[in-house]
């Protein structure tokens, strides 16, 4: 049984098919970069590609306290990063994208709140869970969330 589930999603239009880093397909696996597909994405985007600024990531970092607690979720790490979204909880007895799902529609309302600017897309459709099944591998990705995130 899973101890805890390792979120992560990106912001709207900031890895898309073809990316130079490479991207994900929903099933598993990896397709390589494809600087053509990555041009047909960028232009299908129905926005600009959100990168988020520092104010912005501590008030994603803050939502997901707060809804942690409301929820009497046990929160491990969270990382707001400009493009991106790390987040380790602990929500026992919920499917494991239930979590990350009401994270990203909490903190999709704080930051049009909080925003000047108008839009409606601030991250990707979905996103990546993992479930963590020991302490020893609960360890291992906290570390990454907290200290891993500029290393690679």
């Amino acid at each position: 049984m899973a101890i805890a589930y390792f979120s992560t999603w990106t912001t709207y239009g900031t890895w898309l098919h073809g990316d130079p880093r490479g991207s994900f397909l929903r099933g598993g696996g990896s397709h390589a970069p494809d600087p053509v597909a990555h041009r047909e994405s960028l232009a299908e985007l129905a926005e600009a590609p959100l990168v988020l600024d520092a104010d912005q990531r501590r008030l994603v970092e803050q939502t997901i306290a707060d809804h942690c607690a409301v929820r009497k979720w046990q929160l491990h790490a969270v990382n707001c990063r400009s493009n991106h979204v790390h987040v380790v909880v602990t929500a026992r007895g919920r499917p494991i994208e239930q979590p990350r799902e009401q994270f990203k529609s909490w903190c999709t309302r704080r930051l049009k709140a909080a925003s000047e600017v108008v839009r409606e897309r601030w991250w990707t459709e979905r996103g990546w869970d993992e479930y963590i099944d020991d302490d020893r591998a609960l360890a291992e990705v906290i570390a990454y969330v907290l200290d891993g995130q500029d290393t690679r």
